[in-house]
């Protein structure tokens, strides 16, 4: 249905519920080539990325290299004294500095011009009173953790991250070995696309990941899978929530609901203005991870590719759905809470 209404290629979907695993695999990852979508196809996950460059972050801080409450000046000496240089890492985390864009401008190409442009930021709002999502904001507190681990980013995310996490099939910059295995993307003129390198591109929207490696990822979130006690923290840390919407309360990487809670309800917090407007937040009054009675979620998506992962800890169900075409959130959303709920029944 989905496939067909939104002229989607492939799509994988994978749920887990109790711990047993579920996998769905449709149509072409390539439609020239005629190579079938399968457990082993790379799909591009877009924003569901920021997940893992929160856990990056709250691993440095286990490390002592990184604290969430310093200022983003600690990092880059040339920012003390501006706005930027004065911004807390948790409000870049949480998309609450007081108004970085969706995207950085089209005019920052390099690592200087970045700096420059951070530099000169001017904030709208005060920081921690309104969410304006952000790739610029999260992309530059994975910047910030990886340089306090002095190392590079992408570097920090395969070699120490993922495979602490057991994901070997999950990569920032696809290897030679497994390029056969990346999907293409298609765009809206059904063009096949892969998404083009960016000012910190790998830590706002850079992974790809396969089926298995995704769905293993939420059983690991929900505490399901044997992790190294710093990893397993990491995670938890990245649970926690921080500033709450009228929907949703913004934790790191992932935003996090009542449940039960109603689909307009999860429509809402997913919704097109969340992604492109400021909205009033409050700061959490409790900031504890968030575990039990919650459907947690990130959706993520490039020029060809739309993904959805959500998970509900207390029931220890899980769903993935990725797709090599960027159809709208609503409709992933719309799946994912039917196809969760008839998995109660």
């Amino acid at each position: 249905m989905l496939m067909e209404k939104y002229h989607i290629p492939g799509m994988a979907i994978a749920i887990s519920i109790g711990g047993e695993q579920h996998f769905y695999h449709y149509g072409m990852a390539d439609v020239n080539a005629d190579i079938k979508v399968s457990r082993h196809t790379l799909f591009e996950l877009g924003s569901i990325s920021k997940t893992f460059t929160a856990i990056l972050g709250s691993y440095a801080q286990s490390l002592g290299a990184f604290n969430l409450e310093d200022n983003a000046a600690r990092y880059v000496k040339v920012w003390e004294g501006t706005p930027i240089g004065n911004t807390k890492l948790i409000n870049l985390a949480t998309y609450t500095a007081g108004g970085l864009p969706l995207q950085f401008p089209n005019e920052v190409t390099t690592n200087d011009g970045m700096l420059a442009y951070y530099k000169a930021w001017q904030p709208e709002f005060a920081a921690g009173t309104h969410r304006l999502y952000s790739n610029p904001s999260i992309g530059l507190y994975g910047y910030l953790a990886a340089l306090s681990m002095k190392r590079e980013f992408s570097e920090l995310m395969e070699q120490t991250v993922l495979p602490q996490l057991a994901m070997n099939n999950t990569f920032v910059k696809v290897p030679d070995n497994r390029v056969a295995q990346y999907a293409f993307g298609y765009n809206a003129k059904n063009e096949p696309i892969r998404v083009s390198p960016g000012m910190l591109d790998a830590e706002a929207y850079g992974v790809k990941s396969t089926s298995v490696d995704m769905l293993h990822y939420l059983e690991a979130n929900m505490g399901l899978k044997p992790l190294s006690p710093q990893i397993a923290a990491a995670i938890k840390e990245t649970h926690k929530g921080y500033y709450d919407t009228a929907s949703f309360t913004q934790a790191l990487g992932w935003e996090i609901y009542e449940y039960p809670l109603t689909l307009s309800q999860l429509l809402e917090g997913n919704s097109r203005e969340m992604a492109s407007q400021p909205t009033k937040v409050k700061a959490s009054d409790d900031i504890v991870e968030k575990t039990g009675e919650v459907w947690i979620n990130k959706t993520g998506s490039t020029g060809g590719f739309g993904a959805y992962v959500a998970f509900i800890p207390a029931k220890k169900l899980a769903i993935v759905m990725l797709a090599n075409k960027n159809y709208p959130i609503s409709a992933r959303v719309e799946a994912a809470y039917k196809i969760l709920a008839a998995a109660q029944k």
